[in-house]
């Protein structure tokens, strides 16, 4: 679906990568696409290496000669304007050195045929924790917890100044608080782009998501001994309350109960 959408782009795409991360089906899918080609990661089990996925594709593209890299997550729809907005974005100087974001609208289940490609324009109601400028319009913003990496755009300088994702995360949860700390941290600046908007695909989820809990408490203690603070402080408190993990004060750090 993602392949589709990004078909019906205002601006081509001038090289497409897909990680596979050791799913023979996803690189099956690239090539039957025929406008996109597969990198592959290999992976067996466990969590899934999802900051050095994103590395990889980046030096893939870079390697190619990619002046803006344009990360999109697997389970994301592009709008048609999508990549041209980041593109126009990333040529005015005051955005060259900064993490360009656009909106993300999360979808509603689909209608029995699918998401009506089309018609996803009307379905558009960008999740409001994070700005949403108009479309053309670009906003600078100083809050790099509200960055999220399901979608976003970095030029090739600020990419390799930032030195892309912290490979010490797996699994679900974090790395993309820490490549925005990193970005902060290294004076890069962020942008919110308007019309850059990217569509989550409806799949059922658990709140919290207790799923994702060993990942995200092992994530959880890796940023704190780079950052010195808590991520995801609302899931943590939630996994607390529902009996699941427990401060250790003593100690100072989450342990399972």
């Amino acid at each position: 679906m993602q392949l589709r959408s990004l078909e019906r782009s205002q601006r081509t795409c001038d090289d497409h990568i897909v990680v596979a991360m050791g799913d023979p089906r996803t690189m099956d899918t690239v090539s039957e696409n025929g406008h996109a080609r597969g990198i592959w990661l290999d992976h067996d089990d466990g969590p899934l290496p999802l900051a050095a996925a994103r590395n990889a594709g980046a030096d893939a593209a870079l390697a190619a000669g990619a002046d803006l890299l344009v990360f999109l997550d697997v389970d994301c729809l592009a709008s048609e304007g999508l990549l041209g907005c980041y593109v126009s974005a990333a040529e005015h100087p005051d955005n060259r050195s900064a993490l360009l974001s656009g909106p993300v609208t999360y979808l509603p289940p689909p209608e029995p045929a699918g998401y009506d490609l089309a018609g996803l324009g009307r379905l558009r109601s960008p999740h409001p924790a994070r700005p949403a400028p108009p479309h053309g319009t670009v906003t600078a913003g100083s809050d790099f917890d509200l960055f999220w990496s399901l979608s976003f755009a970095v030029g090739r300088a600020t990419w390799q100044h930032i030195g892309g994702f912290c490979t010490d995360y797996t699994g679900y949860g974090g790395e993309d608080t820490d490549f925005a700390q990193t970005a902060r941290a290294a004076g890069v600046g962020l942008r919110w782009v308007g019309g850059a908007d990217a569509f989550h695909q409806y799949h059922p989820v658990s709140d919290p998501p207790v799923e994702h809990l060993r990942d995200i408490l092992t994530n959880a203690h890796t940023f704190h001994r780079r950052w010195g603070w808590w991520p995801m402080q609302g899931w943590l408190r939630a996994f607390e309350a529902d009996g699941l993990i427990e401060y250790d004060r003593d100690r100072r750090t989450w342990v399972r109960s």
